[in-house]
């Protein structure tokens, strides 16, 4: 199915994995090889793929161990019936990522604050899910099968931007919480909230508001720090020249 005006698959699954704070993990029963669902919390990578905090004891992790291939389901959580809102489920292996391990810490800690307490326990490790497709269904005749290059972002060349992301999530936070306001109301609609910075990549700024996340796309690819606050400095300005007309009405 091609992109329409109103319907972007790409866009909507980059969206929903950007945006989601939880979801059911499907892992294989070691030794059974039984389905095995359960509720788990993630964040995303700087290209997309989720990010999860799990638990050697729990099963889910020691049948990961056992055979890295899991699903994950992710929803928007719409109002009313559950099914007439997107969802996307995503295929792919869970790999430990201790090389990446302070990346993932950081982005994890950024959308579950209240996972401090705990990410340092021996137990505890990182996992990244290295997706295969995902499964996108948005609505009757809106379903739609996707390849990773098609929902996850390229980091080819944004080397600078990702060694800028954590002072610029800490910049934001610290100095323009305003403008993340304006961000979230005028430019995404939502309501007025104690929005933050969680994260950044090429194509956008992740925003959340206790585990309410917000997904600003940039109107074009950033790939260092001094374009990214160029980008920042330029939507602060539509946001509030927004205002500004609606204040005039």
């Amino acid at each position: 199915m091609q992109p329409t005006p109103d319907f972007d698959p790409a866009k909507l699954a980059k969206s929903l994995l950007r945006r989601s704070r939880q979801g059911a993990l499907a892992t294989l029963m070691a030794g059974s090889g039984d389905p095995y669902c359960s509720l788990v919390n993630l964040a995303s990578h700087p290209d997309g793929s989720p990010i999860l905090l799990i638990s050697g004891l729990a099963v889910h992790t020691r049948n990961i161990l056992a055979d890295s291939r899991v699903s994950l389901m992710l929803d928007e959580r719409a109002e009313g019936d559950p099914l007439e809102g997107a969802r996307i489920m995503l295929s792919g292996r869970a790999e430990q990522a201790e090389a990446e391990k302070d990346l993932l810490q950081r982005r994890y800690l950024n959308a579950h604050p209240s996972a401090e307490g705990f990410v340092s326990f021996k137990d505890f490790s990182f996992f990244r899910i290295r997706p295969t497709g995902t499964h996108l269904v948005a609505g009757f005749g809106r379903i739609v099968d996707l390849k990773p290059t098609q929902f996850l972002t390229d980091l080819t060349g944004a080397e600078d931007l990702l060694a800028a992301e954590e002072g610029a999530v800490a910049h934001m936070n610290a100095d323009h919480r305003e403008a993340m306001g304006l961000y979230a109301t005028k430019l995404l609609g939502a309501g007025a909230g104690d929005w933050r910075c969680s994260g950044c990549d090429p194509e956008g700024l992740d925003m959340q508001d206790g585990q309410i996340a917000l997904r600003l796309d940039f109107p074009e690819r950033v790939t260092d720090g001094t374009s990214l606050r160029r980008m920042l400095v330029r939507l602060a300005g539509e946001a509030r020249t927004k205002m500004d007309q609606n204040a005039r009405i």
